[in-house]
């Protein structure tokens, strides 16, 4: 019986790492999209779910969004291992398929006015498939990405995931905008989040016809049956790998953490400030995101020349330092340039991480193991304290805990801080600089 070993391919030509890049984030895009058009939309639709008589809907809806990251490690056990045996592009057009087929459920469900409790029920459901299909993507994505790229550029081609993936969240913001723009409040709750939720299922149709002409950064060739075992086994990344998936969960910690809480938090609580003023809310969250997505690139670029571990490292000091500071006085500020510029600055500093993460862990590993290894790490740490981030923020303004809450946020991100300053080494050769035979010295 045939087997197959995987390896990488040689580094591309700068013109295929563009194209593949573009193919590859549109997905992402999507993809994102539909992770946040929920949060954006939230405070639109939970009556439906819950009933306009709930005073706890806030929280069951960021409980939902939370427990959907439980799905997380499942997704990227199954698509890491799918990525890992069978190639990067069959893997992310399944997981853009998933997505969008849960987004088109969301937008057509019925409400609790109709099946009751079964409301609520069918959108934990989809949620959790959603889960399902994210964990697959993080990991595939950033393994491909990091594989598609040119040796010299790797850093600023796979920033394109984190363009996209913040690209995601401001496209959600500008959907609402643009609804806020031409309908009512009441109109928006009425049907304008089943559109938000629509277009994100309708837009997955041009990225799996993209998708599907990508090239395969995987080349799988003929080979022993141990060999052909070893690839996407979690024996082996857990036999031979343990330090390297230990240090990906370890990065994510404090950065993914911080991105929920900079990127989700922050504009939850600039969208309470102005309550009054919607518009200024979304205006003022729709720059910021813009910025920080237009920063992803410079950070990526940044990297090439500098090395990854120094972004991170001023990531983790600056995140120590401004965290709290963030937390407690973006809820008192209410000047729109005040908050804006609250915002900004925790992006800048967010952009030490975001940048460079995908391609940090996407190094780590070698190719037989590496969309398992990527996306595994990632997943834990996200289930664990980052798509927790929302909902035990807003647990804590419910008890008064807003102060706790910062410090424990600070904590996870000097916790990486150590990892990234005495752990991870600079400008060192990695598995993916000998799979495609690029020589780099320590």
């Amino acid at each position: 019986m045939a087997t197959t070993v995987a390896t990488t391919q040689r580094p591309p030509s700068t013109r295929r790492a563009v194209l593949n890049t573009v193919r590859g984030s549109l997905g992402n895009l999507v993809e994102w999209y539909d992770v946040y058009v929920y949060t954006v939309f939230a405070s639109y639709f939970e009556e439906h779910f819950f009933g306009g008589d709930e005073p706890n809907a806030g929280v069951y809806t960021m409980a939902i969004f939370a427990v959907t990251f439980l799905m997380r490690p499942v997704g990227s056990w199954f698509f890491g291992r799918f990525a890992d045996r069978h190639g990067r592009r069959p893997a992310l057009v399944f997981s853009v398929s998933l997505m969008a087929a849960a987004s088109l459920v969301i937008a057509v469900a019925p409400t609790a006015a109709s099946i009751g409790s079964g409301a609520v029920v069918l959108l934990v459901l989809c949620r959790l498939v959603q889960g399902f299909a994210t964990g697959g993507e993080y990991g595939t994505s950033a393994t491909y990405m990091s594989e598609a790229a040119t040796p010299e550029r790797r850093g600023f081609f796979s920033s394109f995931q984190y363009v996209t993936l913040v690209g995601g969240h401001v496209l959600a913001q500008l959907m609402l905008l643009l609804q806020q723009a031409v309908l009512t409040d009441e109109q928006i709750s009425a049907f304008g989040w089943r559109v938000a939720f629509a277009f994100g299922a309708v837009a997955a149709v041009v990225v799996l016809w993209l998708r599907s002409s990508m090239d395969e950064s995987l080349r799988l060739e003929a080979g022993a049956d141990e060999q052909a075992r070893r690839s996407g086994s979690m024996a082996e990344l857990l036999r031979n790998y343990p330090r390297q998936l230990a240090l990906c969960f370890l990065v994510t910690l404090g950065g993914t953490i911080a991105f929920y809480t900079y990127s989700v938090n922050g504009p939850s609580t600039v969208k309470a400030v102005y309550a009054d003023e919607g518009m200024t809310a979304t205006w003022i969250n729709l720059a910021a995101l813009v910025a920080l997505m237009l920063m992803q690139p410079v950070g990526g670029a940044l990297s090439d020349r500098v090395g990854r571990k120094p972004l991170l490292v001023a990531f983790g000091i600056g995140g120590v330092l401004y965290t709290y500071l963030f937390i407690t006085e973006l809820p008192t500020v209410t000047t729109p340039a005040a908050s804006f510029g609250l915002l900004l600055l925790s992006y800048v500093l967010l952009t030490g991480y975001t940048s460079i993460n995908a391609v940090v862990k996407a190094e780590l590993f070698p190719a037989h193991v590496r969309a398992l290894g990527v996306g595994l790490g990632y997943a834990l740490a996200n289930s664990a304290v980052g798509g927790t981030a929302p909902l035990i923020y807003e647990a804590a303004k419910t008890r008064d805990a807003v102060g706790a809450f910062a410090w424990y946020v600070t904590g996870a991100i000097a916790v990486s801080l150590f990892v990234y300053a005495f752990v991870l080494r600079n400008r060192s050769e990695t598995f993916l600089d000998r799979e495609q035979g690029v020589v780099r010295g320590s």
